[in-house]
């Protein structure tokens, strides 16, 4: 993306760097795209590999060029001593190659201390480097479970259900008790009127994700049960990619209303309520199956099984509790299926499935 295709919109309540705007337009039928980006997400897909055993930068020994300061045989020596120490703390197998995590935009604050934490936690327990891989999309993750990239990913219920038949069920996590969430229709705090969807007719509405079920297809059900469509229903529609990044385009007054994760707006009005207070719930759907993490086929039943047990014996110990924790989960459990009946029923309607 060039400097010349951004432009400022305006500053979040957290006083952070401007939101920007992309003028970049992807046709999705008359839906048009929009990436949001923050001082906290970068419009461009990412990958963090977080391996238990860190590998030295070969760029570190490359001190030429104009200012470049010569490396210190002390500092080389310091960095080694603290990368075998850190190896020897994460009780990895020396050698086993790493478990492949997927990860989308769900996380909501400080993602690279939790996950490197988290990734520490996995790696003593299972006893292999464990890595995590980011991806900006759901559609980039899926393809990734299905093509083998990763072994395992926390994914939506929408292309789960779409998927199933590719992708076996791992975990779900439990939130407040249960493996349940809802989606939210929030609006800018300064309408006073709204109170439901119906009340958006004509407003610019942000949507999360097109493979989102919270953030794209309950709003597309809602709309096909009043005989709506989208483009027909809203002024204008845009993706922001991520479901904080819906919060924050509705805060600043980008649209009008928008369809969220609710597990991710109650976790931002904890941290970030001065975000959240900048927006109002104004309908809230049923209870869906909390977004699963699922295997790759690949993944052998000794591996399945291992990583299905560590993660539902977080809640455990102390370690796996402050994590949870940090998530605003009270834990995991092996799910079934049935869970989300509901969204394959939504994505049958709208012709999804």
């Amino acid at each position: 993306m060039r400097l010349e295709d951004m432009r400022p919109l305006g500053r979040l309540p957290t006083g952070n760097l401007p939101v920007v705007l992309s003028r970049r337009v992807l046709p999705v039928g008359n839906t048009r795209r929009y990436r949001i980006a923050t001082d906290r997400f970068i419009d461009r897909p990412h990958v963090v590999p977080v391996t238990v055993v860190p590998r030295l930068n070969s760029r570190a020994f490359d001190q030429s060029g104009p200012g470049a300061l010569p490396m210190k045989r002390r500092t080389l020596l310091r960095g080694l001593a603290a990368g075998m120490a850190g190896a020897l703390a994460g009780g990895a197998v020396a050698g086993a190659p790493p478990l492949r995590i997927g990860l989308t935009p769900v996380f909501l604050d400080d993602q690279a201390a939790f996950l490197n934490d988290w990734r520490r936690y996995l790696a003593v327990r299972l006893g292999r480097p464990v890595a995590f891989v980011q991806r900006a999309s759901y559609r980039e993750i899926i393809e990734q479970v299905v093509m083998g990239g990763v072994d395992i990913a926390w994914v939506c219920g929408y292309p789960y259900v779409q998927q199933l038949s590719r992708m076996r069920l791992l975990a779900v996590p439990l939130y407040h008790g249960q493996p349940l969430y809802r989606s939210y229709f929030i609006v800018p705090a300064i309408d006073r009127t709204s109170t439901s969807l119906d009340d958006l007719d004509d407003q610019i509405f942000a949507f999360s994700d097109p493979n989102s079920n919270s953030g794209y297809l309950y709003t597309l059900y809602q709309l096909s049960q009043r005989g709506r469509a989208p483009e027909r229903f809203f002024r204008r529609t845009f993706f922001t990619w991520s479901h904080r990044r819906v919060v924050e385009a509705v805060a600043v007054g980008m649209a009008n209303g928008g369809a969220v994760d609710g597990y991710v707006w109650d976790t931002l009005e904890r941290i970030h309520p001065e975000i959240t207070g900048q927006t109002r719930v104004v309908e809230q759907s049923g209870k869906f199956g909390f977004p699963p993490f699922v295997a790759a086929a690949s993944l052998s039943q000794a591996e399945f099984d291992a990583v299905q047990s560590v993660l539902m014996d977080m809640g455990r110990d102390e370690t796996g509790t402050r994590l949870l924790e940090k998530l605003n989960l009270d834990g995991f459990v092996s799910g079934t299926v049935s869970l989300y009946d509901e969204i394959a029923h939504m994505a049958r309607a709208t012709g999804r499935l």
